[in-house]
């Protein structure tokens, strides 16, 4: 039996249905990256709360990736909307990718300083 798509919304693919290839090429760009890795940082972060450098459109494009690649879910309250990291669905479809994934960036965001 499928997982339930994780924000309840549609927007998001069930856990069974998140494909390696999305997740990888949603985690090829550094800004969804620094995404992900404020999001493994916190349980969940508020749409407007993270500290992107780019535009509104820009931030909301980067977002829609990340949810559709199965990444993060949101959920809804009011006019904000709050995102978190689906580390138990992505540890089940692909033990240790998200792990050394963050390992590596925080290496590399520690390298640069």
């Amino acid at each position: 039996m499928p997982v339930a798509a994780a924000c309840g919304s549609g927007c998001c693919p069930e856990r069974d249905r998140i494909e390696l290839g999305s997740v990888l090429q949603a985690l090829s760009d550094p800004i969804r990256l620094d995404m992900v890795l404020e999001l493994a940082a916190n349980d969940e972060v508020g749409c407007g709360d993270f500290s992107l450098q780019v535009s509104k459109s820009t931030g909301s494009h980067h977002f829609r990736v990340l949810r559709e690649a199965g990444l993060v879910a949101h959920r809804e309250v009011g006019t904000r909307r709050f995102y978190r990291l689906r580390v138990d669905d992505l540890n089940a479809r692909f033990p240790g990718l998200l792990d050394s994934v963050l390992l590596a960036r925080a290496s590399d965001a520690g390298a640069a300083r």
